[in-house]
């Protein structure tokens, strides 16, 4: 069976190895640690690990809120630019080393309350890119 570390599994996930180390540390993902003893590294069984992806995929808040959605194409990051028309404008993500540009309207944007630095994941289905906040 393949195992994977924290950072391993981080990169899989798309988050930071701080944040799945908190999740490893708070038993969200079941770990060991390899060598005689346990005194080696902290390993994830890939069984877990993917069983685990399937159940962060359905959950995209901190509170646990489910959100119900057919994009499949996510990508977690940082929102780096908007710009705002009279009635539509785009917002820029920036995800790990993709830049991602979303049009959507004025009135979206300003609902949503994006602007530069949240957190936002986008979401890339045929040749839409949708915007999740936080």
């Amino acid at each position: 069976m393949q195992h994977y570390t924290v950072g391993q599994a981080a990169r899989l996930l798309g988050v930071s190895p701080d944040t799945a180390r908190r999740w490893a540390d708070a038993g969200k993902v079941p770990t060991f640690r390899e060598g005689p003893e346990g005194s080696g590294r902290r390993l994830i069984d890939g069984r877990d690990l993917a069983a685990f992806a399937v159940d962060l995929a359905q959950r995209t808040q901190d509170d646990g809120e489910l959100i119900q959605s057919s994009v499949r194409n996510s990508f977690p990051g940082i929102i780096t630019a908007v710009k705002l028309g009279d009635v539509a404008a785009q917002v820029e993500i920036q995800a790990g080393p993709h830049r991602l540009v979303s049009l959507l309207t004025r009135e979206a944007v300003e609902e949503m309350g994006l602007e530069v630095g949240m957190r936002a994941t986008a979401r890339v289905k045929s040749t839409n890119v949708h915007i999740d906040r936080g």
